[in-house]
């Protein structure tokens, strides 16, 4: 008998939810629709539902507000054309030059996808899709790729890749600075990477563990407290949204300034 007691209790306490796996379910990625092709995983996750939303939405709302050519842009347009302009006069062009507008089309999508897919996450039942580390690392692959390719596209690749080292350094240096400069190429988009994902992910942990303090304390005195700092986070997370899109563009541009003007 107290056998089966004890084996009832055990049963009552793990059906009993755990709080770090109702965190985790809001911020880890969850299939929606298993697609296996030739052994290939291409399964559709909510992340990658929230990143065709944001592309749709992007692409609906930039039609919509230009679709009439105005001398004076009003409304949204005069909204996004205030961003595009900062971007290029004060981001991009102080950074990279007169020669950083070939990048432009790259660098505003690339802002806007983020702040959009940023913004997505805010939303009920919606999911931040760049609190996944896989779509940040596909972000900093492609920065990469354009950072060397602004430099081959200036220099060629025999000159882009004698760039990489600093010039006047010393023979017996050599060894040391080409692996440290060959290994910088590298950390420059992984710090892309790591920087945009932790603060994204950061937020959503943040306001999921006020709310839990409720249920982990099992009282309702302390739910003012938990409500109000989630609410002053959520808050927050509007701003961080704008932000770590504007730090990943400027980032980026000046990575590939530096990749087109190595003497700087």
């Amino acid at each position: 008998m107290s056998l089966a007691y004890a084996a009832s209790q055990s049963g009552e306490h793990s059906a009993e939810p755990n709080i770090g796996d109702v965190i985790l379910h809001h911020v880890l990625d969850t299939k929606i629709l298993s697609i296996k092709i030739l052994g290939i995983d291409l399964s559709i996750t909510k992340h990658v539902l929230m990143m065709w939303i944001a592309a749709a939405l992007i692409i609906v709302i930039f039609r919509y507000a230009f679709r009439q050519h105005h001398a004076i842009p009003t409304g949204i347009a005069n909204f996004l054309e205030a961003i595009v302009v900062f971007l290029r006069d004060e981001v991009i062009l102080p950074t990279m030059g007169e020669e950083g507008k070939p990048y432009l089309p790259y660098l505003l999508t690339v802002f806007f996808f983020i702040l959009f897919c940023n913004l997505l996450g805010l939303v009920p039942f919606g999911a931040t899709a760049t609190g996944n580390v896989s779509v940040t690392a596909a972000l900093a692959v492609m920065a990469f790729i354009m950072i060397q390719a602004g430099g081959i596209r200036k220099y060629g690749l025999k000159h882009h890749l004698q760039n990489i080292v600093p010039p006047g350094i010393p023979a017996w240096l050599l060894p040391i600075m080409i692996p440290v400069e060959i290994m910088g190429q590298f950390t420059k988009p992984f710090a892309l990477c790591i920087r945009l994902f932790a603060n994204m992910i950061a937020g959503h942990i943040v306001i999921l563990a006020f709310i839990s303090m409720i249920f982990i304390l099992n009282s309702l005195f302390v739910s003012p407290i938990s409500v109000f700092f989630a609410l002053f986070i959520s808050l927050l997370e509007i701003f961080i949204a704008f932000l770590q899109a504007y730090i990943f563009t400027i980032l980026t541009s000046l990575f590939i300034g530096m990749s087109i003007h190595p003497q700087h």
